[in-house]
């Protein structure tokens, strides 16, 4: 079976059958490794191998400015983002640190920043470290910062595209590279705001996908709430289908979103599980979803966080969170985290003994020891 290409149904169902008898045939009671097992078999769907495998893993960090802070919707100053850039290259934010932990290599990706960085060396096919030592860099600066929202559209459709070209070029990237799983984070301020305006345009209860963020105060999440509803409704109505829901995405994504979701379209028949963070990026990955309705097929949920409009986007998009633990930051932590976990399920099944192999005796019937 060849990882790399789109398996059909009938495929699809042997290798269903195939990891479920393999799983099965474990030294243990049938199921009782519970969610493990089940990512150990969407692993093999996504990877058309059984037992699936895990070498290498990726997180990659997409950051952008929003327009829409100048409507006073964040507590934390644009100058936030590209600060963090440099936290991010010199290792010492939380997803260097949760990375290292989980054996993630970091990426962080200028997508719209609205500021100068470095030309940090990239890792990858000029030398990519092993086991996740100094993180890479991309520079893909689709703008400098988007529009505010509040006004006009955030994006061009060409800036759009332009997006979606960077988050194919990442796919491929990780392609060359040998990546099983491909984890994806997001830093920019003012971009749940950008990630609820999504979310309301795609048809969301306001009251289920707008809250404070950063942890902003009653009379800022007033006038969040307030600059959303009123710019979605400025902005439509919107066109049913692939249509409108490009417009939606130029309307009111992030560059970091808008590459997100192009990454996230891309990694579809390659061989690459997909491990989404919280609320900014399931924004993205509704984008996506919409575009491609298979998308749940070959993306996990990370994590479920603190933010109240993210476990509505899951459920819609039928995606079960691995861990639940209250977190809020971005970056990619609860995805590595998450990633981590849905590893442990292709180790178990590649690596267990199996009754078939040992003089073990298998149980008689469909009871636990």
């Amino acid at each position: 079976m060849n990882p790399t290409n789109t398996i059909g149904s009938g495929e699809s169902q042997a290798i269903r059958e195939a990891i479920r008898a393999r799983l099965d045939d474990l030294t243990k009671p049938k199921g009782s490794l519970g969610k493990l097992e089940d990512y150990a078999e969407k692993l093999s769907l996504i990877q058309g191998l059984v037992p699936p495998r895990i070498r290498r893993k990726a997180v990659f960090v997409l950051a952008g400015d929003h327009g829409v802070t100048a409507e006073g919707v964040s507590l934390y100053p644009k100058e936030v983002t590209a600060q963090m850039m440099h936290n991010f290259m010199a290792g010492g934010a939380g997803i260097n640190v949760l990375a290292r932990a989980c054996g993630f290599d970091v990426y962080a990706v200028d997508a719209g920043v609205d500021a100068d960085l470095p030309s940090w060396p990239l890792r990858g096919a000029e030398g990519a470290s092993q086991g996740g030592q100094a993180p890479g860099f991309f520079s893909m600066k689709a703008v400098r910062g988007t529009k505010n929202f509040a006004k006009e559209a955030a994006l061009s459709q060409a800036e759009l595209q332009a997006c979606f070209d960077n988050g194919r070029r990442l796919a491929e990237f990780a392609a060359a590279e040998g990546y099983d799983l491909v984890a994806i984070g997001d830093m920019g301020i003012g971009n749940t705001a950008s990630a609820a305006a999504l979310l309301v345009a795609y048809g969301f209860d306001p009251d289920e996908v707008i809250d404070r963020g950063t942890g902003i105060s009653d009379d800022m999440l007033e006038r969040k709430r307030r600059v959303i509803i009123d710019a979605v409704r400025v902005r439509g109505p919107f066109a049913e289908g692939r249509e409108g829901a490009l417009a939606i995405a130029a309307a009111f994504a992030g560059a970091e979103l808008a590459t997100a979701a192009g990454l996230m379209l891309a990694l579809k028949g390659r061989g690459i599980a997909c491990m989404i963070d919280g609320f900014p990026i399931t924004a993205a990955a509704a984008i996506a979803w919409k575009l491609e309705p298979g998308l749940s097929d070959y993306c996990f949920a990370g994590h479920q966080s603190r933010v109240k409009g993210h476990r509505p986007a899951l459920d819609a998009m039928g995606l079960d969170p691995v861990v639940s633990l209250d977190m809020r930051l971005g970056e990619g932590s609860g995805a590595v985290i998450g990633g981590f976990i849905v590893e442990l399920g292709a180790r178990i099944a590649g690596e267990m003994a199996r009754f078939s192999e040992l003089a073990v005796s298998a149980a008689r019937d469909e009871k636990d020891y």
